[in-house]
C-alpha cells in the first residue's frame, strides 16, 4: 500500500486526489517511463543512475522528459519528507500527455511527473521461480526499456503466484534466460559469476550495473554470458537482484530444487552493502 502523499508535477498532494485525466495518452497507452528507487536514511540511492536510465529510455520512446535532475530530485526528497519515508521504496513515473488520435482537450503539459512511496517489502530467505517461454524478444529495439506498459509482467507474475511461486524467469525467443519480471538473474559456477547480457533482452537493472562495476568485489570475476535453463539447474547457486531485493537466493525453479552453495553471493552482498553505505554517507556529507 502506498503512503498518504504522492508527488504530482512538483506538488505533494493526498494520494486519493483525482489529478490525472483519461485524455493523457500515456495513461491509456502505457506511453511513459518509470523507475523504482530505494530510499535509505532519506537518501535516494543511486539517483544519478536511475535518472540516466529513465532519460535514455524516454529518448528512445519519444517521451518528453524533465530537463533538470536537481529539480526532480528535490521534489522527490520533498515527497519522502512529507510521508516520513526515510526508509522506503519510491516509484517515479514520467507520463506522456500528447500525441495520437485520442489526445484529450485542454492538456497544459507535454508530460506529467507522478511519484509515490511505499514500505520496504521483506522478501524472506529466498524465492521460488516459475518459467515463462517466449516472454522477451531480444531483437526488439525497445528490449530492456523500463516502460509503463508493464501488464504482461504483472499477468505472468500473478499467474505464477497463483501457482505458489514468487517470481518468473522470462525466456527470450531463442530459449535463453533473460530476466525476471522485476529482477535480473545471476548464477555461481565455482569462483565464476555469470549473468545474461543485455542483448538477451533483459533490463539494465541498477543493482546489476553496480555489481558489474563500482560495487564489484575486488578480485571477483563476473561475466555477461548467454544462459539456458540448464545452466541455472547445474549452477552452484542462482540469485536474483533488484533495487528492493538486493541479492536474493533462488531456492526452486518450477519443480527443481536448486543447490544453494553461495559464497560468491555472500561476498557480493557484503560488497554491495558497503557501496550503499558509502554512497549514503557521501550524499549526507555533501548536504551538510
Amino acid at each position: 500500500m502506498v503512503h498518504r502523499h504522492l508527488l504530482h508535477n512538483g506538488q505533494v498532494i493526498d494520494a486519493s486526489s483525482r489529478t490525472l485525466a483519461a485524455g493523457q495518452v500515456g495513461l491509456l497507452n502505457g506511453w511513459g517511463v518509470f523507475s523504482t528507487i530505494r530510499v535509505c536514511d532519506g537518501v535516494l540511492f543511486a539517483w544519478e543512475r536511475h535518472w540516466a536510465r529513465m532519460q535514455r529510455d524516454a529518448r528512445l520512446l519519444r517521451v518528453p522528459f524533465p530537463e533538470d535532475p536537481q529539480t526532480l530530485h528535490a521534489d522527490l526528497v520533498k515527497l519522502v519528507a512529507a510521508n516520513q519515508a526515510e526508509d522506503s521504496t519510491l516509484r517515479v513515473a514520467i507520463i506522456r500527455n500528447r500525441g495520437g488520435w485520442f489526445e484529450g482537450p485542454a492538456l497544459e503539459r507535454d508530460f506529467d511527473v507522478v511519484a509515490f512511496t511505499a514500505d520496504v517489502r521483506h522478501w524472506g530467505r529466498g524465492v521460488r521461480l516459475a518459467v515463462q517461454p517466449q516472454a522477451r524478444h531480444s531483437a526488439c529495439p525497445f528490449a530492456g526499456t523500463k516502460i509503463l506498459s508493464w501488464s504482461f509482467n504483472l499477468a505472468w507474475l500473478e499467474t505464477a503466484q497463483q501457482r505458489g511461486f514468487d517470481e518468473v524467469i522470462l525466456l527470450n525467443e531463442l530459449g535463453q534466460v533473460s530476466e525476471c519480471t522485476s529482477a535480473n538473474i545471476f548464477i555461481e559456477k565455482g569462483n565464476l559469476v555469470l549473468t545474461p547480457p543485455l542483448n538477451s533482452g533483459c533490463l539494465p537493472g541498477i543493482t546489476r550495473e553496480l555489481l558489474l562495476g563500482d560495487a564489484r568485489p575486488h578480485g571477483m570475476t563476473i561475466v555477461e554470458q548467454p544462459l539456458m535453463l540448464e545452466d541455472l539447474y547445474d549452477a552452484d547457486s542462482v540469485f536474483i537482484t533488484s533495487t528492493t531485493r538486493e541479492l536474493l537466493p533462488v531456492l526452486v525453479i518450477e519443480d527443481r530444487k536448486l543447490k544453494t552453495s553461495d559464497p560468491c553471493r555472500v561476498i557480493m552482498q557484503e560488497a554491495f552493502s558497503r557501496y550503499c553505505d558509502s554512497y549514503i554517507a557521501a550524499v549526507k556529507r555533501k548536504a551538510a
